[in-house]
Parts: structure tokens; sequence; C-alpha cells
């Protein structure tokens, strides 16, 4: 967020890609933290990217989440907010009168990486370590995983591909049951479930109920529409976008209501930006 810091650095480097990565991403903690939340992964995008388009970084790569999609949770929001900025900034590069300005920009949205910090799979293991229960939020939570190798793999290769102002989507592979995720790990560290048919197993699996902003699926597309790229696990999504004029004002008035720590008017100005976000009671 230190916009000054951030000049400096990349100036004295000569850094020329970037991948923004830094985000609040607790999905439970940044709902009771909304505001706090929104300021911190908004004001970090818009800095990256201002500081990027003047230092004329070549490419700048905002790595953005399935959460993003129809956000039903205050970091979803967030992070849609961030490729909207993005894709403003790229506008703004493209339709620059400066030749010499050439800063792609890009985004990257995908699922969840297994064994990352959070990852529900450490959390299961640990569970288990303790003796358990295993804590499920529902027995119908379907998330997508991949590989913390697979999805740096295919963001470097996207960032290869990026023309400007695409949002590519990583091909996450077949939805998983979280609760099949927990009986697999179960049976595989040597354990038995404990139920009502197996009520001497050694694990018990307990549902906890959708935490506040938590959805039972996510998806990768907003409006249903990607095309095919020549790497075959990574396609680009064809969806609406807000000019970087229109865009900017709306930020800067969110700012405001931010700052003074306005709930009622963010969320009513959150709802325009991003009409799709159905925020969670």
């Amino acid at each position: 967020q230190d916009y000054a810091l951030l000049s400096k650095i990349i100036a004295k480097e000569k850094v020329n890609i970037i991948f923004h990565t830094s985000a609040y991403k607790h999905v439970p903690l940044v709902e009771i933290n909304p505001l706090e939340g929104l300021a911190n992964n908004i004001h970090s995008s818009i800095n990256v990217c201002k500081v990027s388009f003047e230092n004329n970084v070549d490419k700048v790569i905002l790595i953005s989440s399935d959460k993003a999609v129809r956000p039903t949770n205050i970091m979803g929001v967030s992070k849609r907010i961030s490729e909207l900025i993005f894709q403003a900034y790229d506008e703004k590069c493209r339709e620059s009168s400066n030749s010499n300005i050439k800063t792609i920009f890009a985004m990257v949205r995908f699922g969840n990486v297994l064994n990352s910090s959070g990852s529900v799979i450490p959390k299961f293991k640990s569970q288990i370590r303790n003796g358990g229960p295993i804590t499920i939020t529902d027995e119908r939570v379907i998330r997508y995983f991949m590989t913390l190798e697979e999805s740096a793999q295919l963001v470097v290769q996207s960032c290869g591909m990026a023309k400007g102002g695409e949002v590519f989507l990583l091909d996450m592979g077949k939805p998983v049951k979280i609760l099949d995720l927990a009986k697999n790990i179960i049976t595989l560290s040597g354990y038995t479930i404990k139920n009502e048919m197996n009520p001497d197993g050694d694990i018990e699996i307990k549902f906890i109920g959708l935490r506040n902003g938590e959805k039972l699926y996510e998806e990768l597309l907003i409006d249903s529409n990607s095309i095919k790229t020549k790497h075959p696990l990574i396609f680009c999504a064809k969806e609406k976008r807000i000019s970087y004029e229109v865009l900017l004002k709306k930020i800067n008035e969110l700012n405001k209501y931010l700052k003074s720590l306005d709930e009622e008017e963010t969320f009513k100005l959150l709802k325009k930006i991003v009409p799709e976000w159905n925020k969670s009671k």
C-alpha cells in the first residue's frame, strides 16, 4: 500500500514483470473487517497499476480468484474490483498518446491451491493428528483444486501469452466434494471413520455450517463465455469491463467512504461497481 516505496523499488531494480498476488484473502476475517479488507486489496491494486504504468513495466499480472465471480463475500468483491482496475489500466495504456508506454495488464483467475497457506488439507491433517473431529462446513460443498506447481507454471505461461486486458482462466479439472476429500485423508492416514455405522472408528466428521460469505461451490466465468488459447489448460474469458475514467471516479468516491468508515455508503457503491455481488446475510 506504500506508493512511494513501491515506486522507488520498481524504478531502482528496473522491474519488468510483476505478479500481484498480495491481498487479505481469509474470507471470514475480511467479512468481519470489510472496510479494511477493501481498502487494502483495492488500494494495493491501484498502486501496483499506477506505479507499473509510470515506470513502463513490461507486464503486470493480477492473481485473481474464483471468488471474484458473482461474489458473496467482501474478499471476492475486492478481487473483482481489482480485475476491473487492471482492465481499466490496460485501456489507459492502449489509449495513451505516448507511444513509449507499452505496459501489458492482464489477470489470471483460478481456485484453490493444494497445501497452500490456509488450505483445507493441512487443516484436516492437523485435526487428525489431534484425534479429530474433522470439521466441514456443509456436506454439499465442492471446490476446485490444483497443485502449487501446476498453478505457478500456468500463471507464468499465461503471462507469456498476455497481450493486454485478458482474464485468463486455468482449467482446474473436476470439482472435488470436500466430504469425500476428508474421508480419503482419514483412510490414507491409516485411520477409520467414526460414524453411526462405525461408532468405534478413529476420526469423526462434524458439519459446522457455512461461514459468513462462503458458497457451496465456486465458478470461474461471469458471462459464460470463454475462448481457447494455444495452451490446453488456459482459457480466456470475454467479460464486460468499466472504462478507466468511469472506474477511477467510482474508486475515488469509494476511498472517501472507506476513509470516513461509512459502511452503508461503501456497500451501496460496491453494488453499483459489481452489480452481480450477492451480499451474504
